[in-house]
């Protein structure tokens, strides 16, 4: 994939063995030098999933886009938690 000049970024994503729901967004393919230790301890080996350039107008299922940009410029990767599950609780009404 060539690298994009209109302000888009290329990215890899990879999903974690260990956590579902769990991605590992990269700017470089099998960047995974750059990444902390512990990250990758608990993260697990990388599968990838797929590749996309992102841009503002790009919509992603939950994550902001803006903010994934942002995080692979600075840092080079970004981190996709899976969502949080809460229990609700019957109050008997």
């Amino acid at each position: 994939m060539k690298e994009p000049t209109d302000g888009s970024i290329n990215c890899w994503i990879y999903s974690s063995p260990r956590q579902d729901q769990m991605y590992l967004y990269l700017q470089q393919k099998d960047g995974f030098d750059s990444l902390p230790g512990e990250l990758l301890l608990r993260f697990g080996p990388p599968r990838l999933v797929m590749e996309l350039t992102l841009h503002s107008g790009r919509k992603l299922a939950r994550e902001n886009v803006l903010q994934v940009m942002r995080n692979l410029r600075e840092r080079g990767y970004h981190l996709q938690l899976p969502p949080k599950i809460t229990a609700t609780l019957n109050d008997g009404e």
